[in-house]
C-alpha cells in the first residue's frame, strides 16, 4: 500500500515528445500549487527525460510498467490526472479505449471513475488535421476531458520549446483546493 498523503494527488502522464526534456517544470508548478505528483511515462518516453531526477523531486518511483500481482501501489488514487505532452499516437489509442500501456490504462480508468483529466497535446499541425485525430480530440472532449490548444513542437522563434505552456494544464484543472479535485 503506498502512504497516505495529505495534500490531493496529481498523476502525471507524460508522452514521447521533445518537450517531455522539461517535464520537471510541470512537476514544479504542481508542487507549488499544493499537489503531491506523481509520474507515468509511456514506454517510448523513458529516454526523453532525466528518470532519477523526477524521482528526486517527486519523492516516488517513476511508472511505466504495470505492478506485478502482490506488489504495493506506489502512488494513492488520483484526485487528478495531466497528461502533457499528450501524442497524437497517446490522443487517439486512448479514445479508443486501448490500454496497451500502463498510462493509457491510466487515463482509461481516470475517466470511468470520475477523475478530473487535462491534456497538453503536443502533435504538429499535420497530425492534428487527421481526421482520426479531431475525431479523437471530440471524443474525449465529449467525455468531460480538458483539452489545452495544441502545441506543433516549435515556438514562433525557430525551434525551441520555449512556448509550450506546461502551468496551462494545470490552469484547465483548476486547484487542488476544491476546483480541480475529484468529481
Amino acid at each position: 500500500m503506498s502512504e497516505p498523503t495529505e495534500k490531493p494527488f496529481l498523476y502525471v502522464v507524460v508522452c514521447a515528445a521533445g518537450v517531455a526534456e522539461d517535464i520537471d517544470t510541470l512537476i514544479t508548478a504542481a508542487q507549488r500549487r499544493n499537489w503531491e505528483v506523481g509520474v507515468i511515462a509511456t514506454p517510448q518516453c523513458l529516454g526523453f527525460f532525466d528518470a532519477a531526477a523526477v524521482e528526486a523531486r517527486t519523492g516516488r518511483p517513476l511508472r511505466s510498467a504495470w505492478r506485478t500481482p502482490g506488489e504495493p501501489r506506489p502512488f494513492p488514487a488520483p484526485d487528478a490526472v495531466a497528461v502533457a505532452p499528450a501524442t497524437f499516437n497517446t490522443v487517439n489509442k486512448w479514445a479508443a479505449g486501448i490500454s496497451d500501456t500502463l498510462a493509457l490504462g491510466t487515463l482509461n480508468e481516470a475517466y470511468g471513475l470520475g477523475v478530473p483529466i487535462a491534456v497538453l497535446p503536443c502533435v504538429n499541425e499535420a497530425l492534428a488535421v487527421h481526421p482520426a485525430y479531431r475525431a479523437s480530440v471530440e471524443r474525449l472532449t465529449g467525455m468531460g476531458v480538458r483539452f489545452g490548444d495544441p502545441y506543433a513542437g516549435e515556438d514562433q522563434q525557430g525551434g525551441g520549446r520555449g512556448d509550450f505552456r506546461w502551468e496551462r494544464v494545470l490552469d484547465l484543472l483548476g486547484g487542488p483546493e476544491g476546483e480541480g479535485g475529484r468529481a
